[in-house]
């Protein structure tokens, strides 16, 4: 009775999931039945292959074209120091005054020697005038044979002497002036004073500090004129040459911008094995030591494919385009991207000749949207 009992029970139920079924069929089948999501100003582009310039990539840094390194030249104690990072400064403007005060006393002891110099050189020009005078008259006595010829000849000699003694007090008169200049030179080097206009981007010395010769005490760079350094491998640098056209990207300027090598180092770095490319920049905004990179034709092609930038999503490590069928139906590709070219980006894989790609108001799509 049980077991029987048992076995209708089952049966009731299996009919009762039966009977179930066609609602969750018919229930599919409306959701099936549902209009796609249309979208709408999505721009499509037809992808094809295409023979695409070889290109590298290579980095570097901004550097100001034009920058000096202020060092001392004279032992020192820096007693003022009136600029710091980020002054802007002029060309010839005090920077740093060094307290020196033994080539402060050499200047004055050298002043003090030029006026010595000068009064020997009037002692002697008064001496030759007395020789002078007295050997006219000696000469005039021996021609009238008033007084021996060794008479005339000791006059003769002492106004030869007197002329060799003013010479020599003039020589030892420029003697030192030329050590006083050079005494003042090095006096005058305890005011260290700006090369060049521009901005203090480094300093090396503090207040009170003591310096010494060829001691950088700070830098300053032109603000108005930059240049981007590229490191160009050993590999490629026979393919590049001056006023070739590179794509550059800075870290501070979003859209990149075609410029011309303007400069090519013909020595490598021994340590990176790397040649220097200089490029020179006219955008604002730009500080010495950004992030720049350069993308450089290498002068071959090969085959490839090109999407414009906007149509690449990224998904964390993942990236993918929206196709866009026959039916005009959205799907998701992921593909693989190479270089950037200007404002289009290669891909490596994922799509073939003819793969139509939204490439504007991707935002808008959706996995299965109708797009029109």
């Amino acid at each position: 009775m049980i077991s029987f009992i048992s076995r209708m029970a089952a049966a009731s139920a299996l009919m009762l999931a039966l009977a179930g079924c066609p609602g969750k069929g018919h229930e599919a089948g409306n959701r099936q039945a549902e209009p796609a999501v249309v979208v709408t100003g999505v721009t499509v582009e037809t992808v094809k292959s295409a023979n695409l310039p070889v290109t590298q990539e290579v980095v570097g840094t901004v550097r100001a074209h034009t920058s000096a390194v202020v060092s001392a030249r004279i032992p020192g104690t820096i007693s003022v120091l009136r600029v710091r990072e980020g002054d802007r400064v002029r060309k010839g403007q005090l920077l740093a005054q060094l307290d020196a005060q033994e080539n402060q006393a050499t200047a004055a002891a050298a002043s003090a020697g030029i006026e010595d110099a000068q009064r020997g050189l009037d002692e002697a020009v008064s001496r030759k005038g007395l020789a002078d005078t007295t050997f006219e008259r000696y000469q005039k006595l021996f021609t009238e044979q008033a007084v021996s010829r060794q008479e005339f000849d000791v006059k003769q000699t002492e106004r030869d002497l007197a002329a060799q003694a003013v010479a020599r007090a003039g020589s030892r008169l420029r003697q030192a002036r030329e050590g006083a200049r050079a005494a003042g030179t090095m006096a005058g080097y305890t005011r260290i004073v700006a090369p060049i206009s521009g901005i203090v981007t480094a300093r090396q010395a503090d207040l009170g500090a003591t310096v010494f010769p060829a001691q950088p005490l700070m830098t300053i760079e032109d603000e108005g004129s930059y240049q981007l350094e590229l490191a160009i491998p050993e590999g490629i640098a026979a393919s590049v040459r001056a006023g070739a056209p590179v794509q550059v990207t800075l870290d501070s300027i979003t859209t990149p911008f075609v410029a011309k090598i303007a400069e090519i180092v013909p020595s490598a770095d021994p340590a990176s094995r790397t040649y220097t490319a200089k490029i020179n920049l006219g955008q604002k905004g730009l500080k010495s030591g950004l992030f720049g990179r350069g993308v450089i034709s290498l002068g071959s092609t090969a085959k490839g494919m090109l999407v414009a930038r906007n149509a690449v999503v990224a998904h964390g490590a993942l990236t993918s385009v929206w196709t866009v069928s026959n039916e005009n139906i959205a799907r998701m590709r992921l593909v693989k991207v190479g270089k950037t070219v200007g404002d289009r980006v290669e891909i490596l894989s994922g799509l073939s000749d003819g793969d139509r790609v939204a490439t504007a108001n991707v935002e808008k799509v959706s996995e299965g949207a109708r797009v029109q």
